[in-house]
């Protein structure tokens, strides 16, 4: 009896924090995807730069200066171009995890009202189980009392 209690027990417990485990997954994955996202950006970002640093120190004259403004220009482009793709990509990772994070929802909504229907239909059967049980108690003790009365 008590064993079947403690399954009991330990299953209502599972379900309840199986949605909350399920999130935080789903929260940790997206975390972890962001993050190497954006240190990937930055390296490339520092590569850039780190670049540029090194062909600036290599200026030798007017005709390597007027060379690196064009490069620099280039680079500008470039950079632009990547800052716009990099915040293309993270905007479709915050859609993913929107669209996850909906999907997950459903389903723990679905499994709640899924457990709601089980247990009001699990409880008009003890209740109609109980008045018979106390009916059935009450009888006797009636006919008991009523057969002291007369004696």
């Amino acid at each position: 009896m008590q064993d079947k209690m403690l399954d009991e027990f330990n299953q209502q417990t599972r379900r309840f924090f199986e949605p909350m485990r399920k999130l935080n997954s789903l929260m940790l994955g997206n975390m972890e995807k962001m993050t190497e996202y954006q240190l990937e950006a930055l390296k490339r970002y520092s590569q850039m730069g780190t670049e540029r640093m090194r062909s600036a120190s290599e200026l030798r004259d007017a005709q390597d200066i007027q060379n690196f403004g064009a490069q620099q220009v280039e680079m500008m482009s470039e950079l632009s171009r990547q800052m716009m793709e990099d915040a293309q990509a993270l905007g479709e990772m915050s859609q993913q995890f929107r669209s996850e994070l909906e999907r997950l929802f459903g389903e723990v909504s679905q499994e709640l009202t899924d457990q709601a229907q089980q247990s009001q239909k699990a409880q008009p059967a003890e209740a109609d189980a109980k008045p018979t049980a106390s009916t059935k108690s009450d009888a006797p003790a009636k006919a008991s009392s009523q057969a002291s009365r007369k004696s």
